[in-house]
């Protein structure tokens, strides 16, 4: 999909976040607080990317989850940007800019991987099936 394309696709946010590696305002977005059931979509691919099972809340604004719904689909790479070393986190597919991982998580691995709501589409349970998502119904 063109640039061109992406734009009448997407918010002014969500192309900010997934094309330009912006970051939304924390505690001002939309999934920051949601803890509903259902798993989270790279909104550029629709490729599953988190699921609410894994999702938690580190009072630091903005969805944090413990690890990837699907490994392969989430990509590490080193972003020194804004005079730091941290690890970013982008959709394989698609390319698209989700957030970063840290190491201080409470899961077993001691992973947060704090992701920007814009860069997200948040599919219900209740909607997998219908929305093309049936594989991840048994996950529920």
């Amino acid at each position: 999909m063109s640039k061109e394309e992406l734009k009448n696709k997407l918010t002014p946010m969500q192309f900010h976040v997934t094309q330009e590696n912006g970051t939304e305002p924390p505690h001002r977005n939309e999934y920051d607080q949601q803890f509903n059931e259902g798993i989270y979509v790279d909104v550029v691919s629709g490729k599953p990317l988190f699921s609410s099972k894994d999702k938690y809340d580190a009072g630091c604004g903005w969805p944090s989850f413990t690890k990837p719904i699907v490994g392969p689909e989430v990509t590490e790479h080193v972003d020194e940007s804004h005079g730091m070393r941290r690890t970013e986190v982008r959709s394989k597919s698609a390319n698209s800019h989700l957030g970063h991982v840290f190491p201080d998580g409470p899961g077993p691995d001691g992973l947060r991987y704090c992701i920007n709501s814009a860069s997200l589409k948040f599919i219900p349970k209740e909607r997998l099936e219908e929305e093309g998502y049936s594989d991840y119904v048994t996950h529920f």
